[in-house]
């Protein structure tokens, strides 16, 4: 009988300071006070809670379970952030006789913690509804930071450069390059094709740029960059 840990951190665990290197404090000293033998821990770095654990590339391992073996966890929603994801789990641990300890609740899965189960379910269901919460929480953080010029990550769009790094990067607009912009689309609109707008850029502006991102540019799409 096998015993494995479980952790797990996403963008915005990082973001809320929940390291791996906490939980697995957490699981050593679970596995300390029911006097077990820790054969590993599963690392998960960077998920979303969202995405199913067997499809995750260290919560599909825990697909190999055999009967008799423990998982243990610093809470729930290290493993789960969908209430169907995780009952469905649950209900084949069950069936398989595989324990489940979480932080502060013991061995959900033990018939003789009548209780178990019924929090477990509970929790399950919250830890759904914390992810909704959360998603929400960083989409109008989002939101809220690029309303104020703030980078919130991906391409650098053409006109600007990014400046500073992490929560303090943010966007601000090249001159030369918001020149470029206002030539671009008036050579478009007297016609002129998007290979001759990027000779003309060229020439005019000293900035070397395909006739594709031009066409992006153009078309207005947020992603076009140099």
């Amino acid at each position: 009988m096998a015993v494995y840990g479980y952790t797990r951190v996403s963008t915005e665990d990082q973001i809320e300071n929940t390291s791996l290197d906490d939980q697995a404090r957490q699981i050593q000293g679970i596995v300390l006070t029911h006097n077990l033998e820790l054969d590993h821990i599963y690392e998960e770095r960077g998920v979303s809670g969202g995405v199913p654990l067997l499809r995750r590339e260290e919560g599909c391992k825990l697909a190999f379970l055999r009967p008799g073996d423990t998982v243990i966890v610093s809470k729930l929603d290290r493993m789960f952030r969908d209430a169907r994801d995780a009952l469905n789990v649950i209900a084949d641990w069950e069936t398989a006789n595989i324990n489940l300890i979480i932080n502060g609740y013991g061995n959900v899965m033990d018939k003789a913690n009548p209780n178990g189960r019924f929090m477990l379910e509970i929790m399950a269901v919250f830890s759904g509804e914390e992810r909704r919460r959360i998603r929400e929480r960083v989409t109008a953080g989002k939101r809220a930071k690029s309303s104020q010029g703030g980078y919130v990550g991906g391409k650098v769009p053409f006109g600007f450069k990014k400046t500073g790094v992490g929560r303090k990067a943010k966007l601000h607009p090249e001159p030369n390059a918001q020149d470029a912009l206002i030539t671009m689309k008036a050579a478009r609109v007297k016609g002129h094709s998007y290979r001759d707008i990027a000779i003309i850029v060229a020439k005019r502006h000293g900035i070397t740029v395909s006739h594709q991102t031009i066409a992006r540019v153009i078309r207005g799409d947020k992603n076009a960059e140099v």
